[in-house]
């Protein structure tokens, strides 16, 4: 198939799920999170709006159905076209069109947009959907019977995930804030201190270099200064709320560790591929400098 060709039909697939999605943008306070260019930091700036869960069931499905749609038309423009598109050639078979790989590369793809979801696939039913579609053979349901059923799954297997993923903060928040020498505040955030510096404290207006490294409660690093090479700089009331809060109780010269939860970080959104919903964060902090403009 043309490039052009491809590029069309992966339109029409979008538009026909409607999965076009409006691009992210800062939150209602103007944070953001810096993107991964460089050596700039990538958390703990504020995450940008997040997809909404439906419009992220579109856009899934979306994919499955280019899948579907590309897959489709390869198999008609060979039969439309058995001499090939140049030069009067043999067509090339279909097992040459999309080899054992090739189909293989399209369910990996397909099962990575919905892995961290939970859904538990009956495989014989799901490939008789997919084959039957393909073929246009008689389907056991009509359009909107299967886009309810899928809605339906979808949102039992996230909400499920969302409960589970609460219950494992609450459960980590809970054991950690009895640990010794861990202070908890009224907002929830948890801190224990490394070193006590005797530095000036930062407003939350101030420019502060940092230096941290963030993890997860499973230990999974997701974001190190140390890693980058170099110091973080950025005005402190641009950052998570955690953050905020906790690094004007910081004197220059400190070293503290956040156990931020979710509410005051990345909520029940979680922030890309990198850190799941209700993901309480732990970071390693020190506080290098106040930055005069």
């Amino acid at each position: 198939m043309k490039k052009s060709a491809l590029v069309s039909l992966s339109q029409n697939a979008i538009l026909r799920f409607e999965g076009n999605v409006e691009p992210e943008a800062s939150d209602e306070k103007g944070r953001h999170r810096l993107g991964k260019s460089g050596l700039k930091p990538v958390f703990p700036f504020k995450s940008m709006v997040v997809f909404s869960k439906f419009d992220n069931l579109k856009k899934q499905l979306a994919v499955f159905f280019i899948f579907a749609v590309l897959l489709n038309a390869c198999k008609n423009e060979e039969k439309s076209d058995p001499a090939g598109a140049a030069g009067g050639q043999a067509a090339v078979p279909e097992a040459g069109i999309l080899d054992n790989d090739a189909s293989y590369a399209f369910g990996m793809a397909f099962a990575l947009e919905f892995k961290d979801i939970g859904l538990k696939f009956d495989y014989d039913n799901f490939l008789a959907g997919f084959r039957d579609s393909l073929e246009g053979k008689e389907l056991r349901l009509t359009e909107e019977e299967a886009s309810n059923r899928i809605q339906t799954a979808y949102f039992a297997a996230l909400n499920a995930r969302s409960e589970s993923l609460m219950q494992q903060e609450n459960e980590f928040l809970a054991i950690n804030t009895k640990k010794q020498g861990v202070v908890t505040t009224e907002s929830g955030l948890q801190y224990e201190v490394i070193t006590e510096g005797n530095g000036s404290k930062p407003l939350a207006t101030d420019t502060v270099r940092v230096n941290y490294e963030g993890t997860l409660i499973n230990g999974t690093v997701f974001d190190s200064s140390y890693t980058r090479g170099e110091p973080a700089e950025f005005t402190l009331n641009r950052v998570i709320e955690g953050w905020i809060e906790g690094i004007q109780l910081m004197s220059v010269g400190s070293t503290y560790q956040f156990y931020i939860p979710s509410n005051l970080a990345y909520g029940d959104s979680g922030s890309g591929s990198l850190i799941p919903p209700y993901s309480t964060l732990i970071f390693k902090v020190e506080l290098l400098d106040i930055v005069k403009n």
